[in-house]
């Protein structure tokens, strides 16, 4: 007997799922966990959060499990400095522009040293 889940789309309210229509994800690190599946009627892609008893239930009932973990740059300390700007952008495109960009980027480096 095939297990109905009904869940919500944004969209087009209540839908019915298959357990192999949603995809249970959960962080290894921080056991924060979601679901995810396409709407059958619109066919939009949906997230949604999931506390552990619903994570539990949507597994026992034969959704597949996907676990993952954060990426470690997550984890690593910020540089040190000011955060990078849109003047920033905007000088370094103008840096690129010009033929002797390379040289240019070198002196302003070793301008701030």
């Amino acid at each position: 007997m095939a297990t109905l889940i009904r869940a919500t789309c944004s969209d087009c309210g209540d839908v019915e799922l298959g357990t192999h229509d949603l995809l249970v994800r959960v962080c290894e690190g921080t056991d924060a966990g979601t679901y995810v599946f396409r709407c059958p009627r619109c066919e939009a892609p949906v997230v949604r959060p999931a506390d552990a008893p619903t994570i539990d239930l949507l597994i026992e009932s034969g959704c597949e499990l996907q676990v993952w973990r954060r990426p470690a740059e997550l984890s690593e300390p910020r540089p040190a400095g000011a955060p990078f700007t849109h003047d920033d952008v905007i000088d370094f495109h103008h840096i690129l522009r010009g033929d002797d960009w390379f040289d240019d980027l070198l002196t302003a480096h070793r301008r701030r040293q």
